[in-house]
């Protein structure tokens, strides 16, 4: 359950203020020590100086803090009680100027009180006793609600030494039953901020070293622990506090209205102690086991007993060696978390990230919602993968963010020595590529990554299978999926949330490599000598790194929407359920994308319909991709934004000295700015289109509609003649782009339509309802929109001419079909029946194989897949005549 935290009506600064001086002198003749006023004794200022300043506060709890200050009373909680604590709370948020605890429920602060009222307290306790025979009761004599009404904070403890004695046997009055009682009595909302200080961000193992024996543990350190900390390492202790409760809201719940008082102040304490133990979970993460611990706890279970002897059955194994096989497996696959490792690697990408990018930027809003999701459970982090820097990217953001670092899915490929044991202290589990051969790998996996969830593990994986290699996201891959479904449904949790995230680069390290496999080459071993090459990278500079956070997504109420239970759907409806919430997943990460200046200029230059293009020029297409970007809302780098020319300079002068491009300066006439020349080098191409597929993904609808018109002929349309050629395109590049599964052709053209009108591409017609004119200017804009499909094109067309020059029998079931459709494609591109060498990609062939294998392509030698290659080679002619050469 969840409390909201809502603005209310309360009095002005000045006059509660006012009203609290009057309160203060009412007060005063009653002394009590749980109050200690900011007028401290000189001790306690010291103290405060020397220990209280440097610890870190975080800086959404200030902004709630000051939000509610005016607008009831606050009390803060703590969950252990600790007098250090209280006395910490009150002079850093006195020096922070925020609501400071100046009264403490139960405790005594006489040893720093000023000396004045020290002594007053003395004479009014005193006389008292010898009045009455007992102490005075700041509860009886209303002492802490005339103190709270008059604007004071508050601090109580939820767990106390002999708490239950006190509270059941010698009836001591209930802080929270008192606060109750009090807010059923007041319109004013009494606000409780759950509080916690981080000592430190380890996680809590199961063994305790001597020093936790003597000293503390760091959760709960004692003096001596705890003085040292504050002295010696003060900046790597966070105040931090859980989502704050609103009393009023609290006693409105359905649980609290069945409940008497009472119990209610029960229900209470208990949830505000889960509340404080959830947030410290969500920073420190869940105990931490050792690997060994974790291995023995899959094989000790009792389902991963049964599916051994299952296995040891059915393949008359014995199963001593079925028990071997499943131990060794878990030996293969197991991470083995360790902190220091992780401190290591932090320090080695501080180093890396300073020296080969100019910075990193975090979605900080996106990331403060995942830290509140992390708060209800572990999460699976699903980013995009575009380089093997993903793997440590996310857990340096987490690690920096007081948020635990994940456990990563990694490839097999990745745990040779040294990097594997490296990559297994940082967090990352390996499995195979495949796990065909080794019917008990794949139960033996998934009883892992069941264990590494019910224990409260985040875990990352992506969900793409590998890396892309053509700068856009490939299709989903179900199989990782399947296992955390299968988890899910098998344990019967509440839920489980997956988080899409962005990781993009203004430039990646392996684009060298990436051209060079998909123009065909061989795809280089990871190994130790390719690690100790990759030295030569700390000298270039890669210009910045952008990570975006999507809202988590419920699988609950994704599996559990439609009509029948994921569970019972047959095999293959599943199959589609998956594949429909990894499109989800592909498409959410696509919308967190961030559009780069290289993005854009490289689209320009491809886009072009001349092998030379000016300057200015090149600007002016760059302005119409712009102006439709701004138009969609799409999130663009913060250099587009600060100086864009300057952007599009720097990136050309980038793509020069790479030689992707040669600059040719024209003369000067009449003293006009220069209008220098660039021409594209031809065998640089593929390294462009790389940059360009950057953004492809906003820019394909935009490409759909142009090519759509287009192929119209006309310069005068409705919305409603695009709706077949938008649903052809959008179909036959469905393994290209992959888009929102439920959204429909209609809205999307209207949006589009909207986005030329706005850039005068298009005119709506001035009487004709549904009808729109292009203009002279707009349809050479539509040919720099559709210009993004002239590459896929041309790959699906070379794809084709195999199907009806070369295949005999299905194609699948040719050795290296790959090789040779590229070896058809450099043949049809020396002889000019495909003009763009940048088509020519080993990722555009596989794509468009699996299209048509999926449309009923499978043996060009029957009549009806004779008919069939017939009919796409007619559309792909007739779209491909519309593009610009």
């Amino acid at each position: 359950m969840t409390y909201n935290r809502h603005r209310l009506p309360g009095k002005k600064s000045s006059a509660r203020a006012e009203e609290k001086s009057k309160m203060d002198k009412k007060n005063d003749s009653n002394p009590f020590f749980c109050y200690l006023p900011a007028s401290r004794g000189l001790l306690a200022r010291l103290i405060s100086a020397l220990l209280f300043s440097r610890p870190k506060m975080d800086a959404n709890l200030k902004k709630s803090l000051k939000d509610i200050e005016n607008s009831g009373i606050i009390i803060y909680v703590n969950k252990y009680r600790s007098p250090f604590e209280y006395f910490f709370y009150h002079c850093r948020y006195l020096k922070e100027g925020l609501p400071y605890p100046a009264l403490g429920f139960d405790y005594s602060t006489y040893f720093w009180q000023p000396a004045k009222r020290l002594l007053k307290g003395f004479v009014f306790h005193t006389g008292y006793f010898l009045k009455h025979f007992s102490m005075p009761d700041p509860y009886q004599q209303q002492f802490y609600r005339n103190r709270l009404l008059s604007g004071d904070s508050a601090m109580l403890s939820l767990i106390e030494e002999y708490d239950g004695y006190r509270r059941l046997a010698q009836s001591w009055t209930d802080p929270l039953d008192y606060l109750i009682e009090m807010q059923k009595t007041i319109d004013t909302p009494i606000y409780i901020v759950p509080q916690l200080i981080l000592y430190d961000r380890s996680p809590q193992t199961t063994r305790l070293s001597i020093t936790d024996v003597i000293f503390g543990t760091p959760e709960r350190p004692g003096r001596l622990r705890r003085l040292w900390m504050m002295l010696k390492r003060p900046g790597k202790i966070w105040i931090e506090a859980a989502e704050i409760v609103c009393i009023k809201d609290f006693l409105q719940t359905p649980e609290a209205t069945r409940l008497n008082q009472k119990s209610q102040a029960i229900y209470l304490r208990r949830y505000l102690i889960d509340q404080i133990n959830r947030h410290r979970q969500s920073i420190t993460g869940p105990i931490l086991k050792s690997r060994t611990e974790i291995i023995q706890g899959v094989m000790t279970h009792p389902e991963t007993q049964k599916i051994i002897s299952e296995y040891a059955a059915e393949h008359k194994v014995p199963i001593n060696k079925a028990q071997k096989e499943a131990a060794d497996f878990l030996d293969e696959i197991a991470a083995n978390y360790n902190l220091k490792i992780v401190r290591l690697f932090d320090i080695c990408l501080k180093w890396i990230f300073r020296a080969m990018f100019d910075g990193m930027a975090v979605d900080q809003e996106g990331l403060s919602k995942i830290r509140q999701a992390s708060k209800a459970g572990p999460l699976v982090l699903v980013p995009c993968h575009k380089s093997h820097l993903d793997y440590l990217i996310l857990s340096y953001v987490f690690y920096h963010n007081n948020l635990p670092c994940p456990h990563i899915a990694a490839g097999r490929n990745l745990s040779f020595w040294p990097i594997g044991p490296l990559f297994r202290g940082g967090g990352a589990f390996f499995l195979r590529r495949t796990f065909k051969g080794e019917p008990l790998y794949p139960k033996i996996f998934s009883a892992y990554i069941n264990k590494l969830l019910t224990e409260g593990f985040h875990m990352e994986f992506f969900i793409e299978g590998g890396r892309s290699r053509t700068g856009k996201l490939l299709p989903p891959k179900i199989g990782f999926l399947s296992l955390l479904v299968d988890a899910y449904m098998k344990n019967n949790w509440e839920d489980m949330l997956f988080v899409p995230i962005f990781i993009g680069y203004d430039r990646v390290l392996e684009e060298k490599a990436y051209i060079h496999e998909m123009e065909g080459g061989r795809k280089s071993p990871e190994s130790l000598v390719n690690v100790l090459k990759a030295r030569k990278f700390l000298k270039k500079k890669f210009g910045k790194i952008y990570i975006n956070f999507h809202e988590p997504f419920s699988i609950k109420e994704h599996f559990n929407s439609g009509q029948t239970p994921f569970a019972k759907l047959g095999r293959e409806e599943q199959k589609q359920q998956l594949h429909f919430f990894g499109e989800k997943i592909i498409n959410a990460v696509n919308n967190e994308s961030v559009i780069t200046p290289h993005a854009v200029i490289a689209a320009a230059l491809l886009n072009c319909s001349h092998k030379r293009i000016y300057y200015r020029q090149l600007l002016t297409h760059a302005e119409t991709y712009m102006n439709y970007l701004s138009f969609r809302g799409v999130k663009m780098a913060d250099t587009l934004y600060i100086d864009r020319q300057g952007a599009f300079e720097t990136v050309l002068d980038t793509f020069i000295s790479n030689k992707y491009i040669e600059k040719s300066v024209t003369s000067n006439k009449g003293g006009t700015p220069p209008n220098p020349i660039f021409k594209i080098h031809e065998s640089k191409r593929p390294n462009l289109e790389y940059y360009k597929n950057n953004g492809v993904i906003f820019f394909a609808p935009a490409a759909y509609t142009s090519l759509s018109i287009l192929a119209l002929d006309a310069f005068q349309f409705t919305a409603a003649d695009l709706h077949g050629h938008y649903a052809f395109l959008k179909d036959f590049f469905c393994k290209e782009f992959i888009f929102d599964p439920t959204e429909e052709i209609e809205p999307a053209i209207r949006k589009n339509l909207k986005a030329f009108i706005e850039d005068a591409i298009l005119t709506p017609h001035p009487t004709l309802p549904d009808t729109y004119n292009l203009t002279s200017a707009g349809f050479r804009k539509l040919n720099l929109f559709a210009g993004f499909l002239t590459a896929y094109f041309e790959a699906y067309w070379v794809v084709l001419n195999f199907y009806l020059r070369y295949t005999k029998g299905p194609i699948l079931e040719h050795k290296n079909y790959t090789k040779k459709i590229q070896a058809l494609g450099s043949r049809m591109y020396k002889r000019n029946e495909v003009l763009r060498n940048e088509g020519l990609s080993r990722g555009n062939y596989k794509n468009a194989v699996t299209f048509f294998t999926h449309q009923g392509l499978l043996n060009p030698e029957n009549e009806e897949d004779k008919q069939l290659l017939e009919l796409y080679m007619e559309k792909v002619q007739l779209y491909r005549r519309c593009l610009p050469n």
